[in-house]
């Protein structure tokens, strides 16, 4: 793998959480205790957190601020309000409904819950016509 801003031991913990493994069963397999385990793996989801703000701002830092999908918004009625915002700015979204939707929940899945916004999402527009969200 790639350098990353994870240790091998990090990584080895992320592997085995997302397989489902409790931090106790990853404890008993690495012969540590579940409080290293879970000293680690906070570590490495606050890596993973400075790293995903990272990137947000690298992306917007070119895109205009174009709307606030608030708390309690539906998934399906989204497009539409990025569509009207983005009507004045004469920019073409380079996505269709149902992909807006798609990048929306893919991007930020834990603002989501179901199909509605559980976090106000912030949405950005570059001049390409691409969307970040925050």
């Amino acid at each position: 793998m790639k350098d990353t801003l994870l240790t091998d031991r990090q990584k080895e913990i992320i592997r085995y959480r997302k397989q489902g493994m409790t931090q106790q069963q990853i404890a008993d397999i690495l012969g540590t205790s579940k409080a290293n385990i879970c000293t680690i793996e906070k570590s490495a989801n606050e890596n993973i957190r400075r790293a995903k703000e990272t990137l947000e701002f690298i992306y917007t830092l070119d895109a205009t601020e174009l709307c606030t999908l608030p708390k309690g918004t539906d998934l399906m009625n989204a497009p539409k309000l990025i569509y009207v915002a983005a009507a004045p700015v004469n920019i073409k979204i380079r996505y269709d409904t149902l992909a807006l939707i798609n990048r929306i929940s893919s991007a930020i899945p834990e603002k989501i819950k179901g199909r509605y916004v559980k976090e106000d999402i912030c949405v950005y527009l570059n001049n390409d016509g691409d969307l970040y969200f925050s």
